[in-house]
């Protein structure tokens, strides 16, 4: 089998422990105070109009997105429906509450005037308010919310309670930080980014169990030997594992950020951030947390 790490390595891990969760306490507060007072949510979340168009002729999006930004639609998005060859697109603009319908009307004009020679016929019109994106954007956290709680269940019941905390921090550690990435960097909030974040927590779970399991393998396996240094050579033997799968995911998805448009690229910005972040906290959040809930379970025994 091909490794790029030997299985017999020897690198102390939980002695970096200390150090990463300071790093890491820092890098979570900062992003969840731009997460929670400086985000940038899109219309799905904080209102605005949604316009589907029909070209009978091809409009590169480039296009579209010059003329609206030129127009004065602030946070205009673009994206296609269907293939290629139907020419139809999705424009999502923010707009404030009382101006919904001014801004819908004034795009539709702007729309057939400056594309007539494409022939643009607008086919729906869809106004989202501010309380119905309020709604929207209260669900989008509470599936985050929900997907956590589920797997730290899920993992209390695979393994034991021990391992559930370290699962979930672990998840709120990567969700806190992509969040405040957006944040930070300006980028719209969506219903795709929740989606991509959806798939983080999925994507970084696995590769927490993957090391929950070899840990608990090796406590099986060396009774006498310390969690710590069971936890040590958990880690040590899946890393060659745990390069090569995060690696692959990360030049997909970076492939993917880079080259795959503007329509894709919120998403797969989410996703490679996701994939960073989940790989580190699987080896330096979640697994220093069980070893300080086993210390803090014995003294109690002992007490």
């Amino acid at each position: 089998m091909f490794q790029i790490i030997k299985s017999d390595t020897k690198i102390d891990f939980t002695g970096k422990f200390l150090i990463a969760s300071v790093f890491s306490a820092i890098i979570v507060l900062v992003s969840l105070y731009f997460a929670i007072f400086k985000m940038n949510y899109g219309v799905d979340f904080r209102g605005g109009a949604e316009i589907q168009i029909k070209f009978h002729q091809s409009v590169s999006l480039g296009e579209l997105r010059k003329a609206l930004k030129s127009h004065g639609f602030k946070g205009a998005t673009v994206q296609t429906i269907g293939s290629d060859s139907e020419n139809e697109v999705l424009v999502k603009a923010q707009a404030k509450a009382g101006q919904l319908n001014i801004v819908a009307d004034k795009m539709k004009v702007m729309l057939k005037t400056t594309f007539a020679k494409q022939g643009a016929e607008v086919r729906k019109v869809d106004i989202v308010g501010p309380k119905a994106g309020a709604e929207l954007r209260l669900s989008g956290f509470e599936s985050m919310l929900f997907a956590m709680l589920a797997i730290m269940i899920y993992v209390g019941l695979r393994f034991e309670f021990k391992y559930s905390p370290g699962a979930v921090i672990a998840l709120f550690h990567d969700v806190s930080i992509i969040l405040g990435l957006f944040a930070i960097t300006g980028t719209d909030f969506t219903l795709q980014t929740v989606a991509a974040i959806l798939a983080v927590i999925g994507y970084s779970v696995n590769d927490t169990v993957i090391i929950y399991d070899r840990v608990r393998e090796h406590e099986m396996k060396f009774s006498g030997v310390s969690l710590g240094d069971n936890i040590n050579s958990a880690i040590n033997s899946t890393l060659s594992r745990t390069i090569l799968t995060s690696g692959t995911t990360l030049f997909v998805s970076a492939s993917m950020f880079f080259f795959g448009g503007p329509a894709i690229r919120d998403f797969f910005m989410a996703i490679t951030l996701g994939v960073l972040v989940g790989t580190y906290s699987s080896i330096f959040i979640a697994s220093p947390v069980v070893l300080i809930l086993d210390k803090w379970n014995n003294r109690n025994a002992t007490a």
